[in-house]
């Protein structure tokens, strides 16, 4: 879950590393390092922290030269130090690394069994010192690469930079993302395209296996067989002014504003304008020829499937079965026959997800993705990949991209039920019309952010949180109960209602505040029956509901949130607001680090 990148250029690369870096910054930020060739001679700077940090070292003690590679690093393997920190040298090799050297411990004890000794606790260095013992064997830089790169087990992208090479760098992936930028006389290297967005749109995508030698005017790719491979050249567009906070606080708040336009951006997409029906790309699918979904996701978008599967199953009466990746990848469970499979991730590359895919591959009927990444490896590894238009997402604690995976979730649920036969024209209708009309109501939502912030206020003074759901609301409360967690680090937990009385029941005191997620549906009355309970054991119930559900069940509650009323399957896209906007003002109020929490990253491409 680290951030890796590399430039052969015509400057001075210690200024474009570090500002591809900040690009990165989302995927780690326990330490951060670049090295650079200048004059033959190779050097490294590296810091403990945040990239700020590195960037005040290179101030006082520069680095020269116009090749080379940085890195962001989360930890894995060894604790955050400067020790530990990337680039990882081993004499005339420098090396940055993204991902897991499953054998590094018996790589390790060859080494060690030669002589070579070791100066940190990474997998990563066992890389830079296999590859300087090659060297020393002989062999020329890239052959030293490639020979130990044929030693790995494990997931990895690699960059390789060697002192005396200034127009050479070798880059290789298995299970981690890489992509190669294309500029003038110039050759970079990127853990996805958002680092490499202010140097060149003209990107070049590795695949599963692929290794590259890169100088400033060449790029020779070799598969996993070792022949040469032509990757293609796409022009990729990625909007630089939504990699930038745009006059707010945190990327968070950025993010969650931005709900209304990405999802009108991804209901157009799927909904063009006039039309009555959802168009999936490509040649879609039929879901008169599938009898079952298997779902499998991690975290955030776990819960998007979770509300998805009542939406499949209510809509479309298609049965689904939701499962966490790591779970499911392992317990390898059988997939009957007219069986699709479909997998969420914001990022393309969970490393979890991507395997339970793999594992699909040539048993599941259909292979079914929704990612926001559509060069990913998810995308690319899919039958039929759906994007879900959010843009670019830099807070850790996912926002945009989980409503606009349930947004398109729920337009792929209405075209299995248009399918399938199981709504009418005029249900449908009012489907597609509550849709239209959704960007409008999530601004109003976004109208209530001061109401939020006063009831964070006083839960920013809670040690423990629950939140209760019933029906589409549970899944939301259990995502609430995550964003919580995440970026306030106060204990929450999350429950359907109905389970109340059998266990949590017993938690309830006077200092328990208790969040209820409850609409004016035909589940509501008996939320109001759980809220009683808390309220009776004087807990403190914080009620989020419509008008209609805050006059006839707000009475004795410690706090109110009112939304506006909506299509009642609607309801978890535009309850995802208050949720968000509740964790991310009770973080604000304890002062703890929104964007970029403790022990967290964004792109999770490790087990």
């Amino acid at each position: 879950m680290c951030g890796i990148v590399g430039v052969l250029g015509n400057h001075e690369a210690a200024p474009i590393l570090v500002e591809a870096l900040k690009r990165l910054e989302y995927r780690g930020y326990d330490s951060a390092g670049i090295a650079t060739v200048h004059d033959g001679a190779l050097n490294r700077r590296r810091a403990l922290g945040k990239l700020v940090n590195l960037s005040d070292l290179l101030v006082h003690d520069p680095l020269r030269g116009k090749s080379g590679i940085g890195h962001t690093r989360w930890a894995t393997h060894g604790e955050p130090s400067i020790t530990n920190a990337h680039p990882h040298r081993a004499g005339p090799i420098a090396v940055v690394h993204n991902g897991i050297i499953e054998n590094y411990k018996e790589l390790r004890e060859e080494l060690a069994g030669c002589g070579i000794g070791f100066q940190t606790d990474t997998d990563t260095e066992t890389v830079a010192l296999m590859t300087q013992r090659y060297l020393n064997d002989g062999f020329s830089p890239v052959e030293a690469a490639n020979k130990t790169i044929d030693r790995l087990d494990g997931a990895f992208a690699l960059a390789f930079l060697f002192e005396g090479e200034e127009d050479l760098i070798v880059a290789a992936r298995k299970g981690s993302p890489l992509a190669i930028g294309h500029g003038d006389g110039e050759m970079f290297v990127g853990s996805d395209a958002i680092a490499l967005a202010p140097l060149t749109d003209r990107i070049t995508y590795l695949d599963e296996g692929d290794r590259a030698v890169l100088t400033r005017t060449s790029l020779e790719t070799r598969d996993a067989r070792g022949e040469l491979a032509n990757r293609p050249i796409k022009t990729v567009q990625v909007d630089a002014a939504r990699v930038d906070k745009g006059g707010h606080k945190h990327f968070m708040a950025k993010e969650v504003a931005e709900q209304p336009v990405v999802i009108a951006e991804a209901i157009r997409h799927y909904l063009p304008l006039g039309g009555d029906e959802v168009v999936l790309p490509g040649d879609g699918i039929d879901f008169t020829k599938i009898d079952r979904l298997t779902m499998v996701a991690c975290g955030t978008a776990f819960y998007a499937c979770l509300t998805a599967k009542y939406w499949f199953e209510q809509i479309a009466q298609l049965p689904v079965e939701v499962d966490i990746a790591s779970e499911f990848r392992y317990r390898e469970p059988p997939i009957p026959g007219r069986t699709a499979a479909l997998f969420v991730s914001q990022s393309g590359e969970t490393a979890d997800t991507l395997a339970a895919l793999r594992y699909c591959e040539g048993k599941a009927d259909k292979i079914l993705s929704v990612v926001n990444v559509p060069e990913s490896s998810i995308a690319r590894e899919s039958d039929l990949a759906l994007p879900i238009h959010a843009g670019v997402e830099i807070g850790v604690a996912s926002t945009k991209a989980f409503t606009c995976q349930l947004s398109v979730l729920l337009m792929l649920a209405l075209k299995a039920a248009q399918d399938r036969g199981t709504i009418s024209a005029e249900h449908l209708e009012a489907h597609i019309a509550a849709l239209r009309g959704l960007p409008s109501v999530l601004s109003a939502a976004l109208e209530q952010n001061d109401a939020i912030r006063q009831t964070a206020q006083k839960l920013s003074e809670a040690r423990d949180v629950l939140f209760l759901g019933r029906g589409l609301m549970y899944p939301l409360a259990l995502e609430g109960a995550l964003k919580l967690k995440e970026i306030s680090y106060i204990h929450a937990e999350a429950y359907a209602s109905g389970e109340l009385k059998h266990g949590p029941i017993a938690l309830i005191d006077k200092h328990m505040p208790v969040v209820v997620l409850a609409p004016r549906d035909g589940l509501f009355e008996k939320s109001v029956s759980n809220m009683q309970e808390v309220m009776a054991r004087k807990g403190k119930v914080a009620l989020i509901s419509d008008e209609q559900g805050i006059t006839e069940g707000g009475d004795g509650t410690w706090s109110t949130i009112r939304m506006p009323e909506v299509h009642p399957n609607l309801t978890p896209i535009l309850y995802a607001i208050p949720a968000q906007l509740l964790a991310y003002h009770t973080a604000v109020a304890k002062g703890t680090d929104v964007d970029q929490p403790r022990n967290l990253a964004k792109s999770v491409t490790v087990e």
